[in-house]
C-alpha cells in the first residue's frame, strides 16, 4: 500500500550513500495510530518517520511511499522500498521541482530559465533531450554533464528499488548494488543480473533464485556464464585460488547449476559447461594457461608480476664489497651474527632481489638492522624504504630497526584502500629508494604483490622477510611461499634460535610442531589441558583469560581458536562471551547497530581495511559515541600512539568488532593458487638472460638492426 505524502523535515541525511531519516506529512488516514508524531501541528497534518535512499527532501513535490512499518528503537518507522514523485505538469509544478535542489547544478535562477525556455515540457527535455539544456545561458559543457549525472543518479535509484523490490531485495542491498556499477545498475539488472554476483552479499545461488523468478531457461548461456565467474569467484575469494583447473572449474559450475533444481528438469550437462568456457576463452573473457583458468585481470596480475622479477634477476647487481664493513658493524654495533645470518648480509648484497626467513626468534631483525648499517656505511646517499602490509607489522619494524620511517605498503604505494589508488597521477611512478625491505612478506598477496613490483625501479635492491608458517595473505596467492619454492631467488633461511626467554618451550615446540614432530615438551609456558567438550573449554578459556588479565593486563594475553563460528570454544562465541566480561553493556551508554554488529564505548576493535585513518590490522578503542555538529553518528576511536580517529555509520563497517579471539588454520592445505605464476617467471628470466647475453650484443654489433622482442612463457 503507498502513501500519498509531503516532505516536513530531514532528521538524518548521509550524502556518500543517500541513506535518510525523513519526516514526512499527509492527511492519509491509513497511517498506523503507533507510527503517528504525538506532537499536534497547526496544519492539523499527521506526521510520521519515513526511512530509506536517495528520498525527496524538498517540499515543492509529493510523493508515494511503499514499504513495511518497522518497530525499532526509535518507534513505528516506514521503511520504504520504493518511492515515486509527483511533480504537477505545470509551470509552477516543474519550476518547484527544479528549484529544490534535488539535482546538483540547478538551482532557482537556472531552474526559472529553464522553466521559462522549456514549459511545463522542462522534465521531458531533461529526461530525454539534455544536450537542449545547452541553449539556456548560463549551462556550460561541464555543467550539463553535472545535470546530467545528478539526474540520471537519482532517477537510477529509484528505478532500481522499484526493479528489485518484487524480489524482497532491501533498499540497504539496493544501494550496494549502485555503490559497485553507479549509472549502469539498471541495464545491467535487466541485460544480464548475474553480473550482480560480483558485488558483496550477492553469490550466485541468490541471483539465480531471483532470476529463475522469470523464465529463464536453466541451461540459458547467460546462467551458465554466471556460475562460471561465480566459481572462479569463490575459488579466489573463499580458497585463495588465483586459477581453478578446468576439469574443477566444469564440476563446480555444474554443481551450482544444477544444485536445487526439482525432479523432472533438464539438468545442465557438463559438455554445456564446457562450450561455455571455451567461448568465454576466445572473447578473452577468462584466460587458459596450461588447462589452467584465470579471470582475465588475475592473470594480468600474475603475468605482469613474474616478468617484472624476470626482469629484477635478470639486471646484474651493483657488485659492493661489504667485509670490512660488516666486521665494523659487528664491533662498533656490537650485533653478534652468526654464520647464518651472515650469510644472509652477504646475500643481500649479491641480488637485487633476495628472500630471508625464518620462524620467530631466529635474528631475522638483527640480519635487518646489519644490512641497513652496512648498506649506509658503502652508500650514504642512498635511499632506504621500509614497508610491511599491516600498521602493526610497519610500527614492530620501525621499533625493531630503529628507523621511525617504516610504513605499510599501502600507503608507501599511495594506495587509499585494497583497490584505489590516492593518487593516480602518481600511482605509476616508480619507488625512490635504493634498498627496500618489505617485512612480513608472507601476508602479501597477489594483487598486493603487483602493486609493489610494478612500482620497483631497475638497480633498486629489493629484500622479502618473512616466515611462511606464519599469517598468509587474506587475498588470493600465497606468494612468499611460492617465490621461495620457485627456486629462482636467493633464499636464506635462519633456523637457529635467538630471541627466546631463558627455559622457554615455545619457540622449540613450534618449530617441531612445523617438522612434523609431536614429541613436545611441556612446562610453565607451554601446558595441554584435556577438556572433553567444547562448553567446557570455553568456561576454562574464559577464566584463564580473565585471571592472566589480571596479572599482566589486557594487551598482553591472546587466544587463538582452530574453529571460526561453530561451537562455544569458536572464536566468534568465544569473542562474544569474553566481551561481556571485560566490556559489559552499562545502562548509561547504548549499543550502536552497524550491519550485524553492536559497537559499545571501550570495545576492542580491529581495522580490517586499509585506509587514510588507520592501516589494516590496527588495533584500537572506542572511546566515545555520539552525534556530531552536523547531527551525525561518529564513533571515536583511539589507536595505539595516541591517534584518535573518529569514524562515521559506514565507516565502521571496516571495524572488526573485539578481537580478543583470533581465528587460525590447524592444516596447511596443499596451495595451487600461484604455480603459474613460477612457470612464467622461469621464463621470463630464461627469455631476458637469452635477451641480454645474446640479442643485446648483436644488436649492438649491427648498428642499425632494430630488435622486436615478444615472449610468452608457455614457449619454455
Amino acid at each position: 500500500m503507498g502513501y500519498v505524502g509531503t516532505y516536513d523535515r530531514t532528521i538524518f541525511y548521509n550524502p556518500s550513500n543517500k541513506y535518510c531519516i525523513i519526516s514526512v506529512k499527509t492527511s492519509d488516514q491509513s497511517v498506523p495510530q503507533q507510527a503517528r508524531s504525538a506532537y499536534r501541528h497547526r496544519d492539523n497534518m499527521i506526521r510520521f518517520i519515513a526511512v530509506g535512499y536517495e528520498l525527496p527532501q524538498t517540499d515543492k513535490v509529493s510523493m508515494i511511499l511503499d514499504g513495511e512499518w518497522e518497530n525499532g528503537k526509535h518507534g513505528v518507522q516506514l521503511q520504504v522500498d520504493k518511492c515515486e514523485e509527483i511533480v504537477p505538469q505545470t509551470k509552477e509544478g516543474v519550476y518547484g521541482y527544479l528549484s529544490s535542489r534535488l539535482i546538483k547544478g540547478v538551482g532557482e535562477k537556472t531552474a526559472a530559465l529553464i522553466v521559462n525556455r522549456f514549459g511545463a515540457d522542462a522534465l521531458r527535455v531533461l529526461e530525454n533531450e539534455p544536450e537542449r539544456l545547452l541553449e539556456i545561458r548560463g549551462i556550460t559543457p561541464d555543467k550539463l554533464e553535472d545535470i546530467k549525472a545528478s539526474y540520471a543518479e537519482s532517477r537510477c535509484v529509484r528505478d532500481l528499488m522499484i526493479l528489485l523490490t518484487p524480489f524482497n531485495v532491501t533498499p540497504v542491498t539496493a544501494m550496494k548494488i549502485y555503490e559497485h556499477f553507479g549509472s549502469r545498475s539498471v541495464d545491467i539488472l535487466q541485460k544480464n543480473p548475474y553480473e550482480l554476483c560480483q558485488v558483496s552479499g550477492f553469490g550466485f545461488k541468490r541471483v539465480d533464485a531471483i532470476v529463475r523468478k522469470g523464465d529463464l531457461p536453466l541451461n540459458s548461456p547467460m546462467r551458465i556464464h554466471g556460475a562460471v565467474f561465480a566459481a572462479l569467484d569463490t575459488g579466489r575469494n573463499e580458497k585463495g585460488h588465483l586459477f581453478l583447473e578446468e576439469d574443477a572449474l566444469a564440476k563446480t559450475g555444474v554443481k551450482l547449476l544444477n544444485e536445487n533444481i526439482t525432479d523432472g528438469q533438464v539438468k545442465v550437462a557438463p559438455e554445456e559447461v564446457d562450450t561455455i568456457v571455451q567461448d568465454m576463452i576466445l572473447k578473452g573473457e577468462i584466460v587458459s594457461s596450461n588447462g589452467n583458468i584465470y579471470q582475465s585481470n588475475v592473470f594480468v596480475q600474475e603475468d605482469e608480476t613474474a616478468r617484472k622479477i624476470a626482469e629484477m634477476l635478470a639486471v646484474p647487481p651493483v657488485t659492493l664489497d661489504i667485509s670490512e664493513s660488516l666486521e665494523y658493524v659487528r664491533k662498533n654495533l656490537g650485533l653478534a651474527l652468526s654464520q647464518r645470518q651472515s650469510e644472509a648480509v652477504y646475500m643481500a648484497f649479491r641480488s637485487n632481489l633476495s628472500i630471508i626467513t625464518g620462524s620467530p626468534g631466529t635474528g631475522k631483525t638483527t640480519v635487518l638492522r646489519a644490512i641497513i648499517e652496512v648498506f649506509q656505511m658503502l652508500c650514504p646517499k642512498g635511499k632506504i624504504l621500509l614497508a610491511a602490509p599491516t600498521g602493526r607489522a610497519s610500527r614492530r619494524m620501525a621499533e625493531s630497526t630503529g628507523r621511525n620511517d617504516a610504513k605499510t605498503l599501502h600507503s608507501l604505494l599511495g594506495l587509499l584502500g585494497d583497490s584505489e589508488p590516492i593518487q593516480k597521477d602518481k600511482q605509476k611512478e616508480p619507488l625512490d629508494a635504493d634498498l627496500i625491505i618489505v617485512d612480513e612478506s608472507s601476508m602479501i598477496d597477489m594483487w598486493l604483490a603487483r602493486q609493489f613490483f610494478s612500482r620497483v625501479r631497475m638497480g633498486t635492491r629489493v629484500i622479502l622477510t618473512g616466515d611462511v608458517d606464519q599469517l598468509q595473505s587474506v587475498g588470493a596467492g600465497d606468494v612468499f611461499r611460492e617465490l621461495i619454492d620457485s627456486g629462482l631467488i636467493p633464499v636464506t633461511v635462519l633456523n637457529e634460535i635467538f630471541r627466546q626467554k631463558k627455559g622457554s618451550l615455545i619457540a622449540y615446540n613450534a618449530k617441531r610442531i612445523n617438522e612434523a614432530n609431536i614429541d613436545l615438551q611441556y612446562g610453565e609456558d607451554f601446558q595441554f589441558v584435556k577438556c572433553q567438550t567444547q562448553e567446557e573449554a570455553a568456561d576454562l578459556i574464559c577464566r584463564i583469560f580473565c585471571e592472566q588479565v589480571a596479572l599482566h593486563g589486557i594487551e598482553k594475553v591472546q587466544i587463538l581458536s582452530p574453529f571460526r563460528s561453530e561451537g562455544p570454544a569458536s572464536v566468534e562465541q568465544l569473542n562474544a562471551a569474553i566481551r561481556e566480561l571485560v566490556n559489559p553493556a552499562r545502562d548509561e551508554f547504548a549499543d550502536l547497530k552497524v550491519g550485524s554488529h553492536y559497537f559499545r564505548v571501550g570495545d576492542k576493535v580491529m581495522q580490517t581495511k586499509n585506509n587514510a585513518k588507520a592501516s589494516n590490522g590496527d588495533i584500537g578503542y572506542i572511546r566515545k559515541m555520539g552525534r556530531n555538529a552536523k547531527n551525525e553518528m561518529v564513533v571515536t576511536i583511539e589507536f595505539s600512539g595516541d591517534r584518535i580517529a573518529e569514524y562515521g555509520m559506514e565507516e565502521m563497517n571496516i571495524a572488526s568488532i573485539l578481537r580478543h579471539v583470533y581465528f587460525f588454520r590447524t592444516i596447511k592445505q596443499p596451495s595451487i593458487h600461484p604455480v603459474m605464476f613460477f612457470n612464467n617467471l622461469i621464463g621470463c628470466v630464461f627469455c631476458h638472460l637469452i635477451f641480454l647475453l645474446v640479442l643485446l650484443p648483436i644488436s649492438a654489433i649491427a648498428g642499425t638492426v632494430e630488435i622486436l622482442f615478444y615472449f610468452r612463457s608457455q614457449l619454455i
